[in-house]
């Protein structure tokens, strides 16, 4: 974990209560962990009853927690509509800004008009998406859900991250749609999608992140070495690289190539309304494309 690294991501979250995760998917090395709020264990806060300043403030948020992800969860309902609709790359979707799926009005920021599958990612169409999920059933986002990784509990030296949650049939094909864009019931770690898009960038599996190196006694003789563990096969690589491939798309026709000068980066961004609230959780998530700098990050 690089000390000057986790101090530009603090003082970047500004204030706000989430995390921050960037991690070698070749090796496994965590270089940032950021958790918000914080504070000085060698000056702790007096906090008074019913300030939320400190709210979740001895919880690290990016091995610990669950959030809803917002549209970021369609990385994995479009994984799954590669594998499984033959003819996706070939379609065409109708946005009006609102679509009727399984007896719900799904809604998008602005009418997108007539989009591909790749442009319905790079807009994050919430209608297009709610229609894939619909069509590929609960069982088939059920699989997806395990087989990406998302539900798996990972041993980061020994510290068991969070599990994500799903549940896409209890509230039928209405709750279905809406989860296949990323809200619903979705409950996701932001570690498991990290590496998530490790997988995405490094053929379909990734290193299990790490924060410990070796141990050692004071004198320096090491006591113990600590082995590189990959993931399972979290994609197919032909998937992989397809979904590798969309991400750049969304950065270089969404986000902007001028906001990552230099860099080869994959990513998508999520937005998420939780009960109804005018808050939000927002998310960015992706990789950096570089056989020198093999990085993927959340936010």
């Amino acid at each position: 974990i690089d000390a000057d690294v986790c101090s530009a991501a603090y003082e970047a979250l500004n204030g706000h209560k989430g995390t921050v995760g960037v991690y070698n998917y070749k090796t496994g090395e965590i270089v940032c962990m950021v958790s918000s709020p914080s504070y000085d264990p060698e000056n702790p806060p007096v906090i008074e009853e019913g300030d939320d300043t400190y709210d979740g403030v001895y919880i690290n948020r990016l091995l610990s927690s669950t959030f809803t992800p917002g549209s970021t969860f369609k990385l994995i309902t479009a994984a799954a509509a590669i594998d499984n609709l033959p003819d996706i790359h070939q379609r065409t979707f109708e946005c009006s800004g609102s679509t009727q799926v399984g007896g719900t009005t799904v809604t998008c920021t602005k009418a997108h008009g007539t989009l591909t599958f790749e442009e319905a990612l790079n807009v994050s169409c919430n209608g297009a998406f709610a229609q894939i999920a619909t069509e590929l059933g609960s069982s088939v986002m059920e699989e997806y859900v395990d087989k990406t990784g998302l539900t798996d509990q990972y041993s980061i030296n020994g510290i068991m991250t969070a599990a994500s949650s799903f549940d896409f049939e209890s509230e039928g094909d209405a709750g279905l749609a809406w989860s296949g864009v990323g809200q619903g019931k979705d409950l996701v770690n932001p570690c498991a999608l990290m590496i998530f898009c490790g997988a995405a960038a490094n053929g379909g599996k990734a290193a299990i992140p790490q924060i410990i190196d070796h141990t050692a006694f004071h004198e320096g003789v090491r006591t113990s070495l600590y082995i590189r563990h990959n993931t399972d096969q979290l994609l197919e690589e032909s998937t992989a690289d397809t979904l590798k491939s969309m991400m750049k798309s969304d950065v270089e026709n969404n986000y902007g190539l001028s906001n990552f000068p230099g860099l080869d980066i994959g990513a998508k961004s999520g937005t998420a309304e939780v009960d109804k609230s005018k808050a939000s959780n927002a998310w960015f998530t992706g990789f950096l494309d570089d056989d020198d700098h093999p990085l993927a990050f959340v936010v």
